[in-house]
């Protein structure tokens, strides 16, 4: 009678074990997986190289997109930036002086002058002229007499055609084609200042999102190479989980996929999409650990996290179902 007590026990318990197996307890398949949040942090720096001038966050504050991190030193900037404008100011009177008449008023004006100065003594070697002509031809005066008086008048009158042509090149402006190339000249400058206004005002680095600083790696005062980071920020839609999937449970990930991301002490509605699923297995890094046996090759996967789970640290161990295999107020 004790052995058929014995073995009706212990048929009870393998029926009660494999009964509890085929509800899922103790079901690999229905475990979640492992891993930890990481981070995408970007790395901001400067454009040019130069000494850091102030520095307006420190490690853990929050910014908001445009918010400036820190100033770098422009004193070489600075100084192009005023030989820019210096040369701008030159061509500027350069085309000025090209469009406006050679000479200025007062010149024109004694030019007007030596001109009505010279048609007044045309105009007397003219009539001295003619009457010296009209007293040859009645014998009065010699031919020499004659002579005189039309080289003077001849002389008057080219110097009435001179300086009438010294007043008319006082007025005219420039040729077009001087005028041309010193405005191509003084767009040039002006662009080369645009330039420099933008490479000074690269150097006031501003956050290109909002996140939180994560490290700060050089103070006021340090010498910053091009491109070397001085600030770490991480932006809240770069934070995302990675878990390892072992190969016999990678067709119940898919990309876009919701899963529900646990860990100690946090609330149960954090959540994360799949963005993220390797092509290769790999062996299972040594930074994940299980209470369970599992392959050794595992296949990487990423999930975005999305709402409160942003909050997470990073580092931090969690634990990742998908929602298809989670329960229905999970699903909720």
């Amino acid at each position: 009678m004790r052995r058929v007590a014995a073995l009706a026990a212990i048929l009870l318990a393998l029926a009660g074990f494999f009964a509890w197996r085929m509800m899922g307890g103790d079901n690999p398949a229905n475990e979640p997986f492992l891993g930890y949040v990481d981070g995408e942090t970007l790395y901001i720096g400067p454009n040019e190289g130069e000494r850091l001038a102030s520095l307006n966050v420190a490690a853990g504050s929050v910014v908001k997109a445009g918010d400036p991190l820190f100033t770098m030193a422009t004193p070489i900037l600075d100084r192009s930036h005023a030989e820019a404008v210096a040369r701008i100011g030159q061509l500027e009177a350069q085309v000025k002086n090209l469009e406006a008449a050679t000479n200025r008023p007062e010149q024109i004006a004694v030019l007007q002058a030596a001109l009505e100065r010279a048609e007044a003594a045309l105009v007397l070697s003219r009539n001295d002229y003619q009457r010296q002509r009209k007293l040859f031809a009645t014998g009065d005066i010699a031919k020499a007499a004659l002579d005189r008086a039309e080289m003077a008048f001849k002389r008057d009158e080219a110097s009435v055609k001179e300086a009438r042509r010294q007043v008319e090149a006082a007025r005219i402006p420039g040729r077009s084609q001087e005028i041309q190339a010193a405005e191509a000249a003084l767009n040039q400058a002006r662009a080369q200042l645009q330039a420099i206004d933008i490479r000074i005002s690269r150097q006031n680095v501003k956050a290109p999102a909002a996140g939180v600083v994560q490290d700060v790696f050089f103070r006021p005062g340090e010498v910053v190479k091009e491109g070397q980071p001085v600030v770490a920020l991480l932006p809240p839609e770069n934070r995302k989980v990675r878990f390892y999937a072992p190969e016999p449970r990678l067709a119940s990930l898919r990309l876009g996929g919701m899963v529900r991301v646990g860990c100690d002490g946090c609330p149960n509605d954090l959540l994360g999409r799949i963005s993220f699923i390797a092509s290769r297995q790999e062996y299972t890094p040594p930074v994940i650990f299980s209470d369970v046996e599992r392959a050794k090759l595992v296949f990487k996967v990423e999930a975005r996290l999305e709402g409160k789970a942003r909050e997470l640290p990073i580092g931090m161990p969690v634990s990742v179902t998908p929602l298809s295999q989670a329960s229905g107020e999970a699903r909720k």
